[in-house]
């Protein structure tokens, strides 16, 4: 991978430069490395452009990569915890959010426990609700995971872009 560089919040980046734009990978300081896969990636084309971030797939464990609970609501709390790390790692706010697929391998659990979930939600992202899809699965890579997260967001530019300046007027005679 290209160079790895310090952000403004201190999370280890690493930069690909794709040519027209860069790719930086974002992993939150405090998590254990993960395997195979980065935790997200944002997509940046010209500094005063919004930049797109992708979140991986966020399932129910801590930042250490350890279950500390079977039960789905939990499970759903830390993998939503865990995608607004990736996306605050970014620079991002939970209104930048603008995609959400989760995955669930028990469906009843998710219909019968919904209810559940507007708090864990509404502590988190408010009122905010961005375009979202539930898919229920036969299962998951890690075999404990009963949920797990993938997010976009459109995080603001990194920079304003340049001000025109503004015409001088001259002194009326």
């Amino acid at each position: 991978m290209g160079d790895h560089m310090e952000d403004h919040m201190g999370e280890k980046m690493g930069t690909l430069n794709t040519g027209d734009s860069t790719l930086e990978v974002v992993h939150p300081s405090s998590w254990a490395p993960t395997k195979g896969y980065s935790a997200g990636m944002v997509s940046t084309a010209r500094p005063h452009e919004a930049r797109h971030l992708f979140v991986a797939g966020q399932i129910g464990w801590s930042a250490e990569q350890v279950f500390e609970t079977d039960d789905f609501i939990e499970q759903f709390t830390f993998a939503l915890d865990n995608v607004l790390s990736v996306v605050e790692a970014a620079g991002g706010r939970p209104e930048h959010i603008a995609e959400m697929t989760v995955y669930v391998t028990d469906l009843n659990a998710y219909r019968t426990r919904a209810r559940e979930l507007g708090p864990v939600w509404r502590e988190r992202l408010g009122r905010h609700y961005p375009a979202m899809a539930l898919v229920g699965v036969a299962g998951l890579v890690e075999e404990r995971a009963q949920v797990e997260i993938q997010a976009r967001a459109v995080l603001p530019p990194l920079s304003l872009p340049p001000s025109s300046p503004t015409p001088s007027q001259e002194p009326s005679t």
